[in-house]
C-alpha cells in the first residue's frame, strides 16, 4: 500500500492532529498505558529503576527504509525492531518508547492503521509500553522515529570497546541480501542471544550489523590492532555474493569478539544448547597492525556510509 493518498478521501487530514492522536491511542490498544504513564500529557512518568539504563533512537523513513511494497504493518514492525536490535547489541532488555510522526496531510488514514497495528503487536510480543510521543505536519515525506528505554539484565552491558590483539571475531546467524529476502523487516531481534552472550564472561565486545560487517567491523577493531578474516567463513543468506554479506546492511546480527585463549568448542556446544537454529560462526581474529593478512578497507564491499556521496 502507498502511504499517500492521490484523492480526497483517507487522507489524514480528514483527522486533523487531535483526531490522529485519538486513533493512535485506539489503534495501540493495551500498549499504551493511560496517562500519565502513557499518552496524555506533556511527558510519560516512569517507574524508578536500579538497574543501568540504556537509550537508543531510529527511524525509519519513506523511500530510504521501505516503500510501498512494504506492508504498513511491517514496517510498524520494522521500526521497532531496529531500535530492539540496539538494545539487543548491548545485552539489555526493552520497557518503554516512544514516537514521532512527520507527515504529509495527505498520508492515507488505513495505512497509519495498520503501521501502529504492526508497532502496537511488535511491542506486546517484547514487552515494550508505547508510552507518548509527537505527530508534525511534513510536506512530501513520511518519517517515524522511534525512541526506546532499556535498561541492563544484569550487572554487565557490554559496549563495542574491550577486544584486544588476539581475539576472535564472532557473528550469529547470516548475512547478505537483506533487501531482496525481505530480511531488512523480518527480522527477528537477538534479544534473548544478547543477553546470553552479555553474561559470558569471555565475550569483550559486541554491537549489531546494520551498515554491513565490512564497515561496522571497525567499531570494534583496537586501534592497535586489524581484522584478519576468514572470508571463506563468513555465513551468508542463500544466493548471496561475499561482497552481499559484506556490505548490504540492515542484517541486525550480532557481531561480537570472544577473548583469546577461549575454548571455542566449549563456547559452541553451550551456543548450540541453548540456540539451536541460530549459527554462531568465527569470522577471524583480531592480529597486531604488522601483521599480514586482510584488513577491512582492502574487503570487496565497504558498507553503507550515512550522507557520503556514492564513489
Amino acid at each position: 500500500m502507498h502511504p499517500f493518498a492521490t484523492g480526497p478521501r483517507d487522507r489524514v487530514d480528514a483527522l486533523g492532529e487531535g483526531g490522529l492522536i485519538t486513533a493512535i491511542r485506539r489503534w495501540l490498544g493495551k500498549t499504551c498505558p493511560r496517562a500519565p504513564a502513557g499518552i496524555g500529557d506533556d511527558c510519560a512518568v516512569l517507574p524508578a529503576v536500579r538497574a543501568r539504563q540504556l537509550l537508543t533512537v531510529d527511524p525509519v523513513i519513506f523511500g530510504r527504509h521501505f516503500d510501498a511494497t512494504v506492508p504498513p504493518a511491517a514496517v510498524g514492525a520494522k521500526l521497532l525492531k531496529r531500535n530492539l536490535s540496539d538494545i539487543a547489541a548491548m545485552g539489555g532488555k526493552p520497557r518503554v518508547a516512544v514516537v514521532s510522526l512527520c507527515l504529509d496531510r495527505a498520508t492515507r488514514i488505513r495505512w497509519l492503521q495498520a503501521f501502529h497495528r504492526g508497532l502496537a503487536a511488535t511491542a506486546r510480543r517484547y514487552g515494550v509500553a508505547l508510552v507518548g510521543g509527537d505527530v508534525a505536519e511534513a510536506p512530501g515525506v513520511l518519517i517515524a522515529t522511534l525512541t526506546l528505554l532499556g535498561e541492563a539484565d544484569g550487572k554487565r552491558v557490554l559496549t563495542r570497546k574491550g577486544a584486544r590483539a588476539g581475539d576472535w571475531i564472532v557473528v550469529t546467524g547470516r548475512l547478505g541480501g537483506s533487501l531482496s529476502s525481505g530480511h531488512h523487516h523480518r527480522f527477528t531481534p537477538r534479544l534473548t542471544e544478547g543477553r546470553w552472550l552479555a553474561r559470558r564472561s569471555e565475550i569483550r565486545s559486541m554491537m549489531d550489523v546494520s551498515d554491513g560487517l565490512a564497515k561496522d567491523l571497525a567499531a570494534l577493531t583496537p586501534s592497535d590492532s586489524r581484522a584478519v578474516l576468514d572470508l571463506g567463513a563468513i555465513p551468508r543468506r542463500r544466493g548471496c555474493t561475499l561482497a552481499a554479506a559484506l556490505g548490504d546492511g540492515e542484517d541486525y546480527e550480532l557481531l561480537c569478539t570472544v577473548r583469546d585463549g577461549t575454548d571455542l568448542t566449549s563456547l559452541h556446544r553451550a551456543w548450540r544448547r541453548r540456540f539451536p537454529t541460530v549459527p554462531l560462526t568465527v569470522i577471524g581474529r583480531f592480529a597486531r597492525k604488522s601483521a599480514a593478512g586482510p584488513a577491512p578497507d582492502h574487503l570487496p564491499a565497504t558498507g553503507y556510509e550515512h550522507l557520503r556521496s556514492a564513489p
